[in-house]
């Protein structure tokens, strides 16, 4: 039955994130895991509870990871299916740690808080081991009360919040005296926070072009210079096709194979671009640094102003593991799904840029998942936000919702606007109460005129980053140590 308990609450994670988005479940879904851990005495079954139900959350979420393994990266599908099985169970093993300790607390009188602080102590360490993709509280960005705590203390606030509601249901199940539960007359106090603007619309256009082109497409071999030329001018005319002037012209991450920095060519066409539209000008671009003797690659997005003069460049710090690098020992037999040879060296300062009187920062794609990261560009001074991403990896699966729903939670915890600019979906512009306008239509070639504004509030998060995580980090240690100590 335990096990079972665990395979359920594993399902019910699934059911919370897209493609299913029951947000709501994620009120319940730890409760069955929670359940199951209070009444069971060994502490290797524990483990093993844990890691049955973080595996098939991770596994369920992050099904597609094989389709991308093996339908981007030609992986066979017997390596595709070994990978995909290594990475559910490595990640798995967070929950199974954290099952490890929660089962005794759950008999104290604190279980609650103390259960929440070990939860968020564990979630955050999924950010150091390169794949933090979707924590519990970012299903909040559909739940505008709870989400409120998100500009205070990150993504962790709500999930503490849910976490909480999750065992008080686990011990009102377990018949534990109802004092247990007093815990939970704070989570009103909530209410207390500012609420987030929701409705709020834009008034600064800005032009997102969509070119939708699959990966294939820009293969050596099959990217001819007339099939580069035809492109170049396509992306242009998208550019103007609208007769108003945006303040910001973004195209996506690998909409062109620009080399800004290394080709004249590249370099006139896309400072004639900026100056065509008058616009400010942010694409994609690589460049290179030579390191140890090697020409390493960089991930980078460029800033160019109305005039095509350059304004400035950040280099992607965060990189996608399997995609822009291969982490050792899979580097042995996997090659990446790249389109540059080589593995990415990361970037290493959160530059913004001057777009008139105003700043704009600028990240790239995956660096979605990392808030510590996002928040860095808004510390600097940003205003606003950019993402430029290339999801066509994802084929038609789940993870471009996913990925949207990341970038939801990175504009609420920030209180910035986020323009969002993809190669084949989702484009669309994300207001500060983590609202999307409507984006283009996915996997169609296109151009939108959309609106957003400049803030320059500074939240608890972007100024003080991951306090909460470390303070359930500390809290999580002084529970499971005092757990003998006090009744």
């Amino acid at each position: 039955m335990p096990f079972i308990l665990a395979a359920l609450s594993g399902i019910l994670q699934v059911l919370v994130f897209p493609q299913f988005s029951f947000y709501w479940l994620a009120a319940v879904a730890v409760a069955p895991l929670l359940f199951a851990l209070a009444r069971e005495e060994s502490s290797k079954r524990r483990f093993l509870i844990g890691w049955l139900c973080g595996s098939i959350y991770w596994g369920g979420t992050c099904y597609w990871i094989y389709d991308v393994m093996h339908d981007y990266a030609g992986i066979p599908a017997a390596g595709a299916g070994a990978i995909y099985v290594a990475f559910l169970l490595a990640k798995g093993l967070h929950l199974g740690v954290f099952s490890l300790f929660a089962g005794p607390l759950m008999s104290r009188s604190w279980a609650i808080p103390a259960i929440s602080a070990l939860w968020i102590a564990v979630e955050g360490t999924h950010q150091y081991f390169g794949f933090p993709w979707l924590y519990l509280g970012n299903a909040t960005a559909s739940m505008s009360v709870l989400a409120r705590l998100a500009p205070v203390a990150g993504v962790y606030g709500p999930s503490f919040l849910l976490v909480m509601l999750n065992a008080a249901l686990a011990l009102t199940l377990l018949r534990a005296p109802r004092v247990r539960l007093a815990w939970l007359a704070a989570i009103p106090l909530v209410l207390l926070l500012p609420a987030l603007p929701e409705g709020e619309k834009g008034e600064v256009p800005v032009r997102l072009v969509q070119p939708n082109i699959h990966p294939d497409e820009m293969i050596a071999g099959r990217w001819t210079p007339e099939r580069g030329r035809q492109h170049l001018a396509r992306m242009l005319q998208l550019s103007t096709a609208d007769p108003q002037r945006p303040e910001l012209l973004i195209w996506p991450e690998y909409s062109v194979p620009a080399y800004y920095f290394d080709s004249s060519y590249s370099k006139e066409y896309l400072e004639s671009v900026a100056k065509a539209v008058n616009a400010h000008f942010i694409f994609n671009t690589l460049d290179f640094i030579e390191l140890d003797g090697q020409r390493r690659p960089l991930n980078s997005a460029v800033t160019l102003g109305p005039e095509g003069e350059f304004v400035s460049r950040y280099s992607k710090v965060f990189l996608v593991p399997f995609g822009e690098f291969v982490p050792w020992p899979f580097s042995l037999v996997v090659e990446k799904i790249t389109l540059a040879a080589g593995d990415f060296y990361p970037g290493e300062e959160f530059a913004v840029a001057e777009i008139g009187d105003h700043k704009i920062g600028t990240y790239i794609c995956y660096e979605n998942a990392f808030g510590r990261g996002v928040r860095r560009f808004v510390s600097n001074g940003a205003e606003a936000l950019v993402n430029i991403s290339n999801d066509s990896w994802y084929g038609r699966t789940a993870a471009r919702y996913q990925h949207l729903l990341l970038a939801r939670m990175r504009a609420i915890e920030n209180q910035r606007w986020i323009v969002r600019s993809t190669n084949d979906g989702i484009t669309t512009v994300i207001n500060r109460a983590g609202q999307i306008s409507p984006p283009l239509p996915s996997f169609e070639q296109g151009s939108l005129t959309a609106y957003f504004n400049y803030s320059d509030e500074m939240t608890g998060y972007a100024r003080f980053g991951e306090w909460f995580w470390w303070v359930c980090l500390v809290a999580s240690g002084v529970f499971v140590l005092g757990r003998r100590r006090v009744p």
